[in-house]
């Protein structure tokens, strides 16, 4: 989604300011809201279909995403 088209414009960080690398409903307040995620992903591409292989597959990709990489590196 792109960040405008979010109800908040964009998630915030921890100081309350507008991050705009991630919407509003993944990152509030500095963190994110949903850490079991890979889990999710995993769910909902079965459900739309995908097969179970390839749905493990792309979830298995979700945590080498920059979210999931050392804070120095994500937010400045």
């Amino acid at each position: 989604m792109p960040l405008k088209r979010g109800p908040l414009g964009g998630g915030t960080n921890a100081d309350g300011s507008r991050n705009t690398e991630y919407c509003s409903h993944c990152f509030r307040e500095g963190s994110f809201t949903q850490p079991e995620i890979t889990a999710l992903v995993e769910g909902k591409l079965r459900s739309m279909p995908f097969p179970g292989f390839l749905a493990r597959r792309f979830a298995r990709t979700v945590p080498t995403l920059r979210r999931w990489q050392p804070q120095s590196s994500k937010i400045a």
